[in-house]
C-alpha cells in the first residue's frame, strides 16, 4: 500500500479508493460486519431522538445508510447528507427507495474540512467512519462545532481497538488478515481494505480524540464502546 505522508495526498488517495469501491460499497459493509453495522447505525441515531425535527448533517455520508436511518427514526427531519466522494453519493443515491425517506434527504458533494453548510444551522451532526479519513482531524471537528445549533450534538461513530485480551488478537487477525483478502476478491480492490486495517491501526486513542472535540469547543464530551470495543460513539455537545 502507498505511503501516505502528506494530508492533501491521504485525501486524494481516500477519494480514489472510495470511487474504486462504491458498487459494492454496501454489500461489503453488511458481509464483513455481519450486519453488526446496522446496530451501529441504530444506536448512533437514537441519540439524536432529542431532535426529531428539522436539519440534521450527516457528514461523510458515503452511500447514505445513515441518512437513511437518521430520517426512518423521524418523519419530520431532514437530512444534508455531505462527502466528498461523489461516486460514492451517487451509488447511494441511485439506491435510495422510493418511500417518504427519499425526499428529505440532500445529498451534496463537499469537504469535511470545510463543510457546505450555515453557521449553527444544525440541531446533529452525525459521521459514520469518516473521522478517520479526514486528512484534518481538528479542522474537521471544528468545522462540526460550527454548523452546529447550541446544545446540538455531534455523533461520531468510529472503529476503535479492543483491548480484551481474548477479543483483540481475534481483530486484530480478521482485520488485517481476513478482511482485505475477502473484501479485495469481491471488490476487486484489496489496497483500498487494506487502508482501512491500517487507518485503525493508526488512529487516535479515545482519550486522543475526546480531548480534540474539546479543543474544537465541544462542552461536554464522552464515549460508548459497542461491541467488545470493536466501535465506539464519540458524542459532542455544543456549548
Amino acid at each position: 500500500m502507498k505511503n501516505i505522508t502528506l494530508p492533501d495526498d491521504k485525501k486524494k488517495f481516500v477519494k480514489e479508493k472510495f470511487s474504486s469501491i462504491s458498487g459494492r460499497y454496501d454489500l461489503l459493509n453488511s458481509l464483513l460486519s455481519l450486519q453488526i453495522d446496522r446496530y451501529w447505525r441504530w444506536r448512533t441515531t437514537r441519540l439524536l431522538k432529542k431532535f426529531p425535527d428539522g436539519w440534521v448533517l450527516d457528514l461523510c455520508a458515503g452511500t447514505l445508510p445513515l441518512s437513511l436511518e437518521l430520517t426512518r427514526q423521524a418523519a419530520n427531519r431532514r437530512v444534508l447528507s455531505v462527502d466528498f466522494c461523489e461516486d460514492m453519493l451517487r451509488a447511494g443515491a441511485k439506491a435510495l427507495p422510493t418511500d417518504h425517506r427519499k425526499p428529505r434527504i440532500f445529498p451534496v458533494c463537499g469537504d469535511g474540512e470545510i463543510i457546505p453548510a450555515p453557521t449553527s444551522g444544525f440541531w446533529g451532526c452525525t459521521v459514520a467512519f469518516g473521522v478517520r479519513n479526514l486528512s484534518r482531524t481538528l479542522q474537521g471537528l471544528q468545522e462540526m462545532h460550527r454548523i452546529l445549533k447550541p446544545s446540538g450534538k455531534l455523533l461520531i461513530l468510529e472503529f476503535s481497538r479492543p483491548t480484551n485480551p481474548i477479543i483483540k488478537p481475534i481483530y486484530s487477525f480478521y482485520l488485517n488478515r481476513v478482511l482485505p483478502a475477502v473484501a479485495g476478491l469481491i471488490s476487486g480492490d484489496k489496497e483500498a481494505y487494506q487502508y482501512l486495517a491500517s487507518s485503525i491501526a493508526a488512529f487516535y486513542e479515545p482519550e486522543e480524540l475526546l480531548a480534540l472535540m474539546r479543543e474544537a469547543g465541544f462542552a461536554t464530551v464522552q464515549r460508548i464502546p459497542l461491541t467488545f470495543g470493536i466501535v465506539s460513539i464519540y458524542i459532542g455537545v455544543k456549548g
